[in-house]
């Protein structure tokens, strides 16, 4: 089974003071990656980020108004950067069935990279999605770069135990 994880796509970071790198046209990728996803018989789970900026709950923590949701996707909330951590993740993805991860949302150094990096650990085979990930710029990086950055890493790490870890775009990996 595949599933796709949905990070902190959360009004607090994405309608905050920090303008995000292609905010509308992340989501629209996003939202076709969940269609798709969804379609194919997989499983889509929007993981939450709970801290004093998005307390559980409250209107920042809510996933922006833009994504699409539906009956049977699931939740997870998380208060650190690893999706995984004390959290039902797991617990979820095994009971599911899940082989594959295709991980994409919000911020790309952040949570996306932690969680990414953190999922072949965990005996997942992962697709990194290029282009539906989001960052804003900070002091000494532009978030163009960070993306950048970060996608060929992602393009050109190793993993544990005969997983994989692959670099696709939404269209790669959800065609028409």
């Amino acid at each position: 089974m595949n599933t796709l994880l949905v990070i902190d796509m959360q009004n607090a970071w994405l309608n905050g003071n920090t303008p995000r790198l292609n905010k509308d046209g992340v989501i629209a990728r996003i939202n076709h990656a969940a269609h798709r996803m969804r379609q194919q018989g997989g499983k889509v789970i929007f993981v939450q980020h709970c801290d004093a900026d998005a307390l559980d709950n409250s209107e920042a923590w809510q996933i922006d108004k833009d994504l699409i949701i539906v009956e049977g996707d699931g939740r997870v909330n998380k208060t650190a950067c690893d999706s995984f951590t004390d959290t039902s993740l797991l617990e979820q993805l095994k009971a599911s069935g899940t082989t594959t991860l295709f991980i994409c949302g919000m911020a790309t150094e952040f949570c996306v990279n932690t969680t990414l990096r953190a999922a072949p650990s965990h005996g997942f085979n992962v697709v990194a999605l290029s282009d539906a990930h989001t960052t804003g710029n900070r002091q000494h990086l532009k978030a163009s770069d960070i993306i950048e950055h970060h996608n060929w890493i992602w393009a050109n790490m190793s993993v544990p135990g005969g997983r994989t870890l692959k670099l696709q775009t939404v269209a790669q990996a959800f065609p028409e």
